[in-house]
């Protein structure tokens, strides 16, 4: 990956200036060397000052030192081409001719500098991390090491510092960002002192980040609409100009708020909140929203925070009483200190705003407020002092709730005062249960009629009758206690439980006739007592796990209660004996895992106890059932029942016929076990029947296009992802005897041989040569002549295992002529042997001399007499044949009997034993007979066509 900067370049110490010419090159583009600035050499004083905005640049003539400056984006691969410092410096080499008039070099010849040129940066410093320098060509490319503009320049740096080779300076721009390099170039009469500034341009590379996740403003419930509050915590984005953050939205404005952006003289942007509806901390007092920062990129880069609108209380609110008037009562016998009334007014604000104080109204009398004490603070009033004879029997009090900067709340509370003039019943207990400090104590489940306490009723005037009653709810019973007078007995009525209440409190009231009343609380607390086991949520556990768990996997958390208190409710958890030892129970948390691997394969499902034992004495407890399934993964590929599949298949067998079952099995469930069948290869030609997972041939096979067949088959279960497994089918194709005996010699029953007198007998004349494309016994092949024609055929004779012709009797005068012999070609095939028949003519004569006369012979029909007697062959085959041969019933037995070819089985099985004795000894060297041409035969003769005789 090549690219250039763009380069600025100029002269420190230069002598004179020109304007350069910008032209683009390749994305980032570069300065091209300037036009010659011949025409300026004579000018006096020439200053040129410009500004580095863009691709504008000056290159000026050679000088002993020399600043050029390039510019790139941050984060380039390594590679990139910022600069040739030979081009822009104008040191590149010039054909021979006239020397550059600004040059200051040494004149070259030549193409090259003498000694070359060299580059080096003046001191290694940092230069390896983000540049490489070409010491030959001064090319400047970036490095392995990424330039990150961001953590290169800081904003806020200025100035440049040059220190080694390599330095880094943030301009004032907030944009601008210089990696400085000093480059030397040597030998020493060239030398020069260059300084590079390549400006790092920034990418949109950073998306604006909050410096907080949670920003919280609060707003006054009482803000006016279009008020603005500064949201803290701005969004930072490390990218500057329009990289930078450009805008903030919120994602939920509530109908109550929107936002505004407003960017201050240093170009940092600030987001205000602005109200734009009433607000009421009352109604509610916090919205939340999602504040959003948004950069200028292309595509723009988004950041969050979680933007909080609280809503401060302002004192928008009053005290205020729920009633106006309070009736209150107090006797005359009265204890001081006794609260009599207590008024509560409410204020809805908050903090200090809810701060509320009692007093008097300045209408209430003082000896009222004497009688009356009022807590300002908790607005209780209590009985401030005895009650007098002389004191007013009704005061009226007028009580302010005060708030700050609120008219206060009023309540009147009317007090009534009955004087007492008779002393009041009296009531003396006497416990018989365990009491301390007025607390009667009872065990649960104590008996009925149980006795707590025994109460005397007296009456100090000694001149009203007393009554007394028990006032409260609970299992208890007043009764009086006969014999004696004015006696009661307090007893239990049903046994109590701890668990259904801990706590009663009743009272024994009596009153006499004059109407007072005398009333004595009595507590009763319960203690509570082992009687309750702990009790599971369900009784019976119902748990699944995955299997090839982790080991010590969590399963779930045992919980069971006890109603009982203190230690008798403290519950520890136990497994069951029959509990395998690999699942484990913590007896405080009841955590129930499992140590090591399930295989649901191995074991489905598991079912055993657990207990839940509390810590009373004695120990209750309750049993659980845990009921745990495995559940399958498809961790088990499909398996055959075989890796190698062998058919044997006679030929010609029909089309999508049954060859054989491809059995398979998933130990996995459900879908995971699921298997499906295809064919891998040979798929034109074989599928398999899915429901049956059957493989079956499309088309008629024939054995002698392809004798065997090798499929590999695949099985791919059910599961994600889903696991397959392939097997290797071999299917071969048992001979049937379809093919007729082919014979290839002689040619036609048109050829003909020359046969002469003198041939004497035994000698091989010629042969009948004939193959058959079956195998086996159908391949065996027998020849026999069976029809004769000519002055004396009977002379000639056929083997019938060869098909060699001999003469078996010296010819004679009377033997001249054409002799036909009409030879049948069969085979040995089952279960019905083929054959095909041949004429071979024999023209016995000194020489051929009319070719013509003896082809009108043979287009003569001859009248040959069939005979119909079959050759006689014997098959002798070796002892390793033997056994080969007989196999092979055996394996076609096999495979037509599957096919229900009873008839085909039976005839080559007596067909081979009649066979299995016979001694062959040729065929150890092929299974197929292979007939060979005996005698010596004139192959010339054999290709001829029939030859024109002239004379006979």
């Amino acid at each position: 990956m090549r690219g250039r900067g763009n380069a600025h370049s100029s002269l420190a110490l230069g002598v004179s200036w020109c304007p350069a010419t910008w032209h683009p090159r390749l994305d980032m583009g570069r300065l091209h060397r300037p036009r010659s600035s011949t025409s300026y050499r004579n000018l006096p004083h020439l200053f040129l000052f410009f500004l580095f905005v863009g691709p504008f640049s000056c290159l000026g003539s050679y000088s002993r030192a020399t600043e050029l400056l390039y510019s790139l984006n941050e984060g380039l691969p390594a590679g990139v081409l910022i600069g040739s410092l030979a081009e822009d410096l104008r040191l590149l080499p010039r054909s021979a001719g006239r020397p550059d008039p600004q040059s200051q070099l040494p004149e070259r010849t030549g193409a090259e500098w003498n000694p070359p040129l060299s580059f080096s940066l003046a001191s290694r410093g940092l230069s390896g991390q983000y540049v490489t320098l070409d010491n030959r060509s001064g090319e400047l490319h970036t490095s392995a090491q990424e330039i990150d503009r961001e953590a290169l320049c800081v904003e806020g740096g200025g100035g440049t510092a040059w220190s080694g080779s390599v330095s880094i300076s943030s301009s004032p721009s907030s944009d601008s960002c210089l990696l400085l390099l000093d480059v030397l170039v040597l030998p020493q009469e060239y030398f020069r002192f260059v300084k590079v500034k390549i400006a790092i341009r920034d990418i949109n590379d950073n998306a604006p980040q909050f410096p907080v996740s949670q920003i919280s403003v609060w707003v006054p419930e009482n803000a006016p609409v279009n008020t603005r509050l500064a949201i803290e915590h701005p969004a930072v984005d490390p990218d500057v100009g329009i990289n930078g953050v450009q805008t903030y939205r919120l994602l939920d404005y509530h109908g109550m708020f929107t936002l505004d952006v407003e960017e201050n003289e240093n170009g940092e942007r600030t987001p205000y909140l602005i109200v734009m509806g009433a607000l009421d901390r009352e109604t509610q007092d916090q919205y939340v929203s999602i504040i959003i920062a948004e950069d200028g990129g292309s595509p723009p880069l988004l950041g969050s925070a979680t933007l909080t609108i609280g809503i401060s209380d302002i004192n928008d609110n009053c005290p205020l009483f729920t009633d106006s008037q309070i009736n209150v009562t107090v006797y005359g016998n009265a204890t001081v200190g006794t609260p009599i009334a207590a008024v509560q007014a409410v204020d809805k604000d908050l903090g200090t705003n809810a701060q509320i104080t009692y007093s008097y109204s300045q209408k209430v009398p003082q000896a009222s407020k004497d009688l009356f004490h009022l807590d300002e603070n908790t607005g209780v009033i209590k009985l401030f002092s005895k009650i007098g004879g002389s004191v007013l029997q009704s005061h009226k009090l007028t009580v302010l709730a005060n708030g700050p900067g609120c008219i206060p709340a009023v309540i009147t509370a009317l007090v009534s005062i009955i004087k007492v003039i008779f002393r009041p019943p009296e009531i003396v207990p006497r416990y018989i249960a365990n009491e301390i400090d007025g607390v009667v104590y009872l065990k649960e489940l104590e008996p009925v009629n149980t006795p707590i306490a025994f109460f005397t009723i007296r009456d100090p005037e000694g001149k009203y009758k007393v009554n007394c009653y028990l006032d409260g709810e609970g299992p208890f019973r007043l009764s009086p206690y006969k014999p004696y007078n004015n006696e009661y007995l307090l007893e239990t009525t049903k046994p109590m439980d701890y668990e259904l209440q801990q706590f009663y409190e009743v009272a024994v009231v009596a009153w006499n006739s004059e109407g007072f009343h005398v009333k004595r609380v009595i507590k009763v607390q319960l203690l509570d007592d082992n009687d309750n086991a702990p009790i599971f949520l369900q009784p019976l556990i119902e748990l699944t796990i995955e299997e090839n768990n982790s080991p010590n996997a969590f399963l779930t958390k045992l919980y069971a209660t006890d109603a009982d208190s203190e230690e008798r409710g403290q519950v520890s958890y136990f497994l069951g004996a029959d509990a395998p030892s690999y699942f484990s129970l913590d007896s405080v948390t009841g955590i129930l895992t499992v140590s090591t691997q399930l295989d649901r394969e191995e074991k489905e499902k598991y079912r055993y106890t657990v207990r839940a034992v509390d810590c009373g004495k004695p120990p209750r407890e309750s049993v659980a059932t845990v009921a745990l399934t495995v559940l399958d993964k498809n961790d088990n590929s499909p398996r055959f029942i075989n890796k190698d599949f062998s058919f044997f298949v006679p030929e010609n067998f029909p089309g999508y016929g049954e060859i054989g079952v491809i059995s398979v099995t998933d130990a996995d469930a459900g879908r995971n076990g699921w298997v499906a069948l295809s064919v891998v290869n040979q798929s034109d030609i074989f599928v398999i029947d899915t429901g049956k997972d059957m493989l079956r041939a499309k088309v008629s096979l024939d054995r002698e296009q392809q004798s065997s067949y090798t499929l590999w088959v695949e099985a791919v279960d059910g599961g994600e992802p889903a696991l397959s497994s392939t097997a290797k089918i071999t299917i071969l194709l048992l001979d049937i005897n379809d093919n007729p005996p082919l014979v290839l010699f002689p040619q036609s029953n048109m050829s003909y041989l020359l046969v002469l007198p003198s041939t004497l007998p035994g000698s091989p004349v010629t042969e009948v040569y004939a193959v058959d494309k079956d195998t086996g016994m159908n391949a065996v092949i027998a020849y026999s002549i069976i029809g004769r024609r000519g002055p004396r055929p009977e002379s000639f004779r056929i083997d019938p295992k060869t098909g060699n012709i001999t003469l078996e009797e010296a010819l004679l005068q009377t033997d001249y002529g054409l002799h036909r012999l009409l030879v049948k070609v069969s085979d040995h095939g089952y279960p019905e042997p083929l054959h095909s028949t041949v004429m071979v003519n024999l023209f016995v004569n000194d020489t051929v001399s009319n070719e013509s006369y003896i082809e009108s012979l043979l287009r003569k029909e001859p009248e040959i007499n069939i005979e119909e007697k079959e050759p006689q062959i014997s098959i002798e085959p070796t002892h390793r044949k033997v056994e080969s041969v007989s196999c092979m019933p055996t394996l076609v037995a096999l495979s037509v009997i599957s096919l229900g070819s009873i008839t085909l089985v039976t005839g080559m099985g007596i067909y081979i034993c009649l066979r299995k004795g016979e001694k062959h000894p040729r065929e150890d060297e092929n299974l197929e007979v292979q007939i060979p041409l005996k005698g010596k035969i004139d192959l010339h003769m054999r290709e001829r066509k029939p030859m024109d005789i002239s004379n006979i």
